[in-house]
């Protein structure tokens, strides 16, 4: 059965049907549910929803159709991030679709206060059940009107990894992200920095002092982002690796 699932997903063009099988296998519970996930993959559905979850910094992250899947290069903002962090710091995470940037620091951390915010109801739910039981918070709206106000001025470290791809570049995505993932967790606007503008123009109202702003976004417009945080009246760095082909931007308040 095993050589069957491996030459179905082969046939439908799975790159890596042999690791995929063996994870089809022992996430399924029965036979029936296995033929089932086979499909559904064989489909073109991707590989996490399939399975209901993701790995993520070493976290198995759930999540269910129609939230973004975290990208292993956003691994490198978490790190960054981390970096950056102390113990009983407050931490938000924007935009925080599964909840696996925050819950990636909190684990590394452990003690730390989290709040977490996305405005899309699925990626709340996904969050709440990956963040919770680590003792996070999480909210849903529109980046920082989702937050309790008592947190105005207070906030150690913000981690968002906003939409950055232009409008006109979503068609050029893979497959599997055009049609499957949400649009509004992939479009970033016309030049694709919509929505770090957004994070950035309020950024100083929510950060204490010597606080910290960090953004994951493309080699080619970290450039663009950093001017737009140093507009933003924060102190701004840009940190790379090439290795994960990954750019965080860093903005401090002094």
């Amino acid at each position: 059965m095993e050589k069957r699932i491996i030459d179905r997903l082969r046939i439908e063009g799975c790159v890596f049907a042999e690791d995929e099988t063996q994870l089809l296998i022992s996430e399924a519970g029965s036979i029936e549910e296995l033929m089932k996930m086979v499909e559904c993959r064989a489909s073109g559905l991707p590989l996490e929803y399939v399975l209901g979850f993701t790995k993520f910094c070493g976290l198995r992250i759930e999540l269910e159709q129609g939230v973004f899947v975290p990208r292993q290069r956003t691994e490198f903002l978490v790190q960054q991030a981390v970096a950056l962090t102390t113990i009983s710091d407050i931490v938000v995470d924007l935009c925080c679709g599964t909840g696996a940037v925050g819950a990636a620091i909190a684990t590394d951390l452990k003690r730390i206060v989290l709040h977490s915010a996305d405005i899309d109801p699925i990626a709340v739910k996904c969050a709440s059940r990956n963040i919770t039981n680590i003792g996070g918070h999480v909210y849903q709206g529109d980046l920082y009107q989702a937050l309790p106000h008592s947190l105005r001025g207070r906030v150690n470290v913000i981690v968002a990894n906003v939409p950055y791809v232009p409008t006109d570049a979503i068609r050029l995505l893979p497959q599997e992200a055009r049609l499957y993932e949400p649009k509004v967790a992939l479009d970033g606007g016309m030049d694709g920095l919509d929505l770090q503008r957004k994070v950035a123009d309020e950024a100083s109202q929510w950060l204490a002092s010597g606080g910290h702003l960090l953004v994951e976004t493309s080699e080619m417009q970290a450039a663009q982002t950093s001017e737009i945080f140093a507009n933003a009246g924060l102190t701004t760095k840009i940190a790379r690796n090439e290795e994960m082909d990954a750019t965080v931007v860093i903005g401090k308040k002094e």
